[in-house]
């Protein structure tokens, strides 16, 4: 009998991780070459951290922590950008962003006032996947300096993060073109519909 590795593998580390929160954060392995991971490989990965990342960043009832998985998902899976990291990032936008969000667009223009971008994020130690912040952009109308963008995040364990408005907003500036907003790689964007 004949098994293909890749997906057997796969299979016994997804096994695994149901096994409880700290044996997902002990299994969830990477290949050496995290930007040559299949679509499979990066699915296995995402299914065996994301309860995991959930229950850490939900645990001290952080508003936007609570309700992001209930928007929509901006990427059809996680994958790396070489931004925040090199970590696999995967976002998700709230209902009054979701429009203007997923035109994916550059130019002109402006997200509305109340848009929530919250970013997941899986980080890589020594090989294995490890919980990394959920990254918060809210915009307002009252923050001139970082373009109207108000930068949170909440830890792995749940408690607010210390952002430096200056440093986050340092880097975003540089998407000038789409309203300070880094998109998914293209390859995993969502679609609209």
């Amino acid at each position: 009998m004949t098994h293909n590795a890749t997906p057997f593998a796969a299979a016994v580390a997804v096994g695994l991780c149901l096994a409880g929160p700290a044996a997902s954060q002990a299994t969830c392995t990477l290949p050496d070459d995290r930007y040559d991971m299949t679509d499979a490989q990066v699915d296995a990965l995402y299914d065996c951290m994301s309860d995991f990342m959930l229950e850490g960043y939900q645990s001290k009832g952080e508003a936007v922590a609570m309700a992001y998985r209930d928007w929509t998902q901006a990427s059809t899976r996680p994958a790396v950008a070489g931004v925040h990291g090199e970590r696999f990032l995967n976002t998700f936008v709230n209902g009054i962003a979701a429009e203007q969000y997923l035109r994916f667009e550059e130019g002109a223009f402006e997200m509305p006032v109340g848009s929530v971008l919250a970013k997941e994020m899986i980080g890589v130690k020594d090989g294995a996947a490890r919980r990394a912040p959920l990254l918060i952009m809210t915009k307002v109308d009252d923050a001139p300096d970082t373009d109207n963008w108000f930068y949170s995040g909440v830890q792995p364990t749940g408690g607010a993060m210390k952002v430096n408005q200056n440093f986050c907003h340092d880097c975003h500036a540089s998407y000038d073109a789409s309203d300070s907003m880094g998109y998914p790689v293209p390859e995993v964007r969502a679609s609209a519909d």
